[in-house]
């Protein structure tokens, strides 16, 4: 039994390389905890909770006409653990696939609206023009939609539309004063999880595999081990000409 998380899928979508040296050879650049942003999801999570435990739903759902109060359930907190998450055992094809979701609004059908929790700092905040030049941008869309599937996996209802609700740090105050503003954008996103299933068969066929799988031309840290090797090549061969 593979276990393998969504953000696994995802890097193997990005760069099978990548994603082959890091859970297979357990081989991946350092990273840093984005601890701030840890700390807006923390409140917003706290928000959301205040709010199912009295079955209302948050100011902002008025504010934007959404039909749902946040989902009531005793895994919940299971299903936010970075530790555990939503899970799907699939024995058959002989995986453990699962992610931890931010929060879940249910709506008066009984359908579930997964929901994920971002914060930036720009001066301007366009998705349109996010999206349509990151590609970390779609790799959100496709976040919602694994758990999309992960969550129909495990017997619910869920609505075609998801939400990044995202978190714009204002960085041009006069005054800090120890104090972050925020502006509030709610991103609604229409989602398929048709892929879903493919992409995790896909992905572990590659860990299963022997073979070392070719660099995406797109990745970053591939590139900039390429440039490096060829820089290095080349001084290496100079030192041997003035030799």
């Amino acid at each position: 039994m593979i276990k393998i998380s969504r953000s696994a899928v995802e890097q193997h979508l990005n760069c099978q390389r990548c994603f082959y040296l890091a859970y297979k050879h357990k081989i991946r650049p350092p990273s840093l905890p984005f601890t701030l942003n840890s700390a807006v999801d923390n409140l917003c999570k706290n928000e959301f909770d205040h709010y199912r435990a009295k079955a209302e739903p948050h100011p902002m759902f008025l504010e934007h006409e959404i039909d749902a109060v946040p989902f009531a359930h005793e895994k919940m907190d299971e299903w936010r653990s970075n530790f555990k998450g939503i899970r799907f055992i699939n024995e058959v094809e002989g995986y453990n696939f699962g992610g931890a979701v931010d929060d879940i609004w249910q709506k008066p059908n009984g359908e579930l609206i997964v929901v994920d929790v971002k914060a930036t700092s720009k001066n301007v905040f366009d998705w349109d023009d996010t999206y349509s030049k990151w590609e970390y941008a779609k790799g959100y869309q496709r976040q919602l939609e694994m758990y999309q599937w992960l969550l129909k996996k495990n017997g619910f209802e869920v609505a075609k539309e998801g939400y990044l609700v995202y978190f714009n740090g204002k960085k041009n105050e006069p005054m800090f004063n120890q104090k972050l503003e925020f502006d509030l954008h709610l991103v609604r996103l229409e989602c398929d999880d048709s892929w879903v299933e493919d992409a995790i068969l896909a992905a572990i066929k590659t860990l299963d595999s022997d073979v070392m799988p070719k660099p995406s031309p797109t990745c970053e840290n591939c590139n900039y081990l390429r440039k490096r090797w060829e820089l290095a090549e080349q001084n290496s061969e100079q030192l041997l000409g003035d030799g």
